[in-house]
């Protein structure tokens, strides 16, 4: 049964177009799951600044490894777990390394000419290409079997309002930069339909209790089980965003407009808002492609619930020799690895719509950042942990490359997808073809 299909169905009994996001995605309505194959996920997370090496980056090559601090949280996973050191992003031309860092990293294309200064270098404008993430989107979007609602979605987490080649990573083409949204009450909306007043937030499932009533009779047993296991699932995300927006800070909170910035001190409450979102999305079949922003190039985030009251772009600006610093910089990095392990938990303990295995089994998860270490700049040995399955890649590995571009990375992707694309971005970084011993 196709989507337009499913959608005639559900109209026939009466469904109203505010439960077809609920619905659509049930086995018992959708081509027979059993003869499909399964449903591959991308996942791409950011976060900036670098990293610390001697913190980050096993010893070790091959299957017996050691994580060291910064990539300790991801322990549980470690046999679905693949650590790529020695790729680089070898895309110059125009902006700083901040800016060519973060724009070229999805895109592996120049940036235009234009009139952002960055740093000491020349002034730059807005990426020359499409990002692998939307490139993927748009291959899987062609087909009807893997077609989806949203096709992508882009969440962020105190991602600023401006914009400008600092904080966009995500391409739709080239010159065309993709905000990502960093409010979870706006992405709830986007997701489950419109919530104008957070302080009054009434249960979407309340609204469609006598829609679900009408499907339950037309579906199989084990449909009706996975309705009220993901009808649970949005119930206790709602109860969560209604408890968020009521905290108490010690006064009275003002009325804001939506996507105003937010507080700072609540990062750890949006990243867990937004990546519970990202997994009920991923189950309802909303997308099957996904990026998780946090901040942006030059973040200056400050994480006072860490201890540390320093912004992280001018920690990642001191020496090697500021121990201190390079302490601080590696428990950031262990934050934003904790997140990573959060997300991999809550897709291994998501079972798939049809039965077989969990989200994550088949959701491939990509850690990067713009920059290999931050006091340097450099756009050498660009962070890649990449986590989970369902591209084909060997994981439980800790790999080591000699400077290979990070085009051969993002074809790799693509080719794990079916998209059998002969380059990605610069074509001079693709002569190899995608990268080697991943599988």
């Amino acid at each position: 049964m196709n989507e337009s299909t499913r959608r005639e169905f559900l109209k026939h009994l009466g469904i109203s177009a505010a439960s077809v996001p609920f619905l659509t995605g049930l086995p018992s309505l959708a081509l027979a799951e059993s003869l499909a194959k399964p449903k591959q996920r991308l996942i791409i997370l950011f976060s900036p600044d670098g990293v610390v090496p001697t913190t980050f980056w096993p010893d070790e090559v091959g299957t017996e490894f050691t994580l060291k601090q910064s990539l300790k949280p991801l322990e549980p996973f470690k046999n679905k777990t693949l650590i790529l050191n020695g790729v680089c992003d070898r895309v110059r031309g125009d902006g700083d390394n901040h800016m060519r860092g973060i724009g070229c990293l999805l895109t592996g294309s120049e940036l235009f000419p234009g009139n952002i200064q960055g740093g000491s270098d020349t002034p730059a404008g807005w990426s020359s290409g499409i990002s692998i993430d939307q490139e993927i989107k748009n291959y899987l979007q062609k087909s009807a079997i893997t077609r989806t609602r949203f096709g992508s979605l882009e969440f962020g987490v105190m991602v600023p309002e401006h914009a400008d080649t600092w904080t966009r990573m995500v391409y739709a083409g080239a010159n065309k930069p993709v905000a990502p949204i960093d409010d979870p009450y706006l992405m709830f909306q986007k997701l489950y339909g419109s919530m104008k007043d957070k302080e009054l937030l009434k249960s979407v499932l309340d609204d469609l209790s006598e829609d679900i009533k009408k499907v339950k009779t037309q579906i199989s047993k084990a449909d009706q089980k996975l309705l009220d296991e993901h009808m649970s699932l949005v119930r206790d995300m709602e109860t969560e965003i209604k408890s968020a927006s009521k905290t108490n800070v010690g006064h009275k909170v003002p009325d804001i407009t939506p996507g105003v910035r937010r507080d700072n001190n609540n990062i750890p409450q949006i990243s867990k808002l937004q990546i519970d979102l990202m997994v009920s999305a991923f189950l309802a079949d909303s997308a099957r492609v996904a990026t998780l922003q946090y901040t942006n190039s030059v973040g200056q985030a400050r994480f006072t619930w860490l201890g540390i009251q320093e912004g992280q772009h001018d920690l990642s600006h001191e020496p090697d020799s500021n121990k201190e610093a390079q302490e601080k910089l590696t428990k950031i990095n262990q934050w934003y690895c904790e997140q990573l392990a959060y997300l991999a938990k809550k897709l291994s303990e998501t079972k798939e719509p049809d039965g077989n295995g969990t989200l994550l089994d088949n959701t491939t998860i990509v850690w990067t950042n713009e920059l290999g270490q931050g006091n340097s700049h450099t756009l050498e040995n660009i962070p890649f942990v990449v986590v989970g399955g369902g591209l084909g890649f060997k994981m439980g590995r800790s790999m080591k490359y000699d400077r290979v571009p990070h085009n051969r990375l993002l074809m790799s992707l693509a080719h794990g997808f079916g998209h059998r694309i002969e380059s990605f971005g610069n074509r001079d970084f693709c002569g190899a073809g995608p990268l080697q011993r991943l599988s």
